[in-house]
């Protein structure tokens, strides 16, 4: 029987495939074993791709990444920081289930590193400190984390007997499940602009 021209495997096929379980089943339901099942392989062959499961969680954190524009610091800090965050909050609300993978942090994933030196640098090249840098970064990620892995509005339900009578100020909560990706939307951008507009550089 021929080879196949194509090799069944290989590093963007087992990353790609590990990320569209992680979207199906959510983060814990992803093994090695799993992943192979998926690929029609044995486990043993992600091997010689992979070393660890980890290694492929660093290599789907940095195909999340890759798509985080930081292209907007060039116009200045703030156009930097919004740039940033809303691309950031992009690729995590397509991907929610892989949202914890981002927040473990840069470790060696080299796309993460790109992204936070280029980062790092526009802040500090607008004026900042390097420690209040470094802090505006941290509280833009929590923003983007949060909003990405907890949405809001679904969060309700949408029967209005759960309000009624108990909750006089939530009479109008069991609407907030039908809008849900509009609010969600909009209160990330509220509380984006909220913290770049509260921002001043200094010590």
């Amino acid at each position: 029987m021929p080879r196949p021209r194509t090799p069944l495997l290989s590093r963007e096929r087992i990353r790609d495939v590990a990320l569209e379980l992680i979207d199906e089943h959510g983060l814990s339901a992803l093994s090695m074993r799993r992943l192979a099942d998926a690929l029609g392989v044995q486990a043993a062959s992600l091997y010689t791709h992979y070393a660890t499961k980890d290694d492929v969680l660093d290599a789907v954190a940095n195909k999340l990444i890759a798509d985080v524009d930081t292209s907007g610091f060039e116009q200045g800090w703030r156009q930097g920081l919004l740039t940033w965050a809303r691309s950031y909050h992009a690729a995590l609300t397509a991907h929610p289930n892989a949202a914890p993978i981002i927040a473990s942090g840069t470790q060696r994933r080299d796309e993460f590193l790109d992204m936070a030196n280029a980062v790092h640098g526009g802040l500090v090249g607008g004026g900042w400190p390097a420690r209040r840098a470094t802090e505006i970064s941290g509280a833009v990620k929590y923003l983007v984390i949060g909003a990405a892995s907890t949405p809001f509005a679904s969060g309700f339900a949408d029967d209005v007997q759960v309000y009624l009578d108990r909750y006089p100020h939530l009479t109008q909560a069991h609407r907030l499940r039908s809008d849900a990706a509009r609010i969600d939307r909009d209160s990330f951008e509220l509380g984006l602009q909220a913290l770049v507009r509260g921002l001043e550089p200094g010590p």
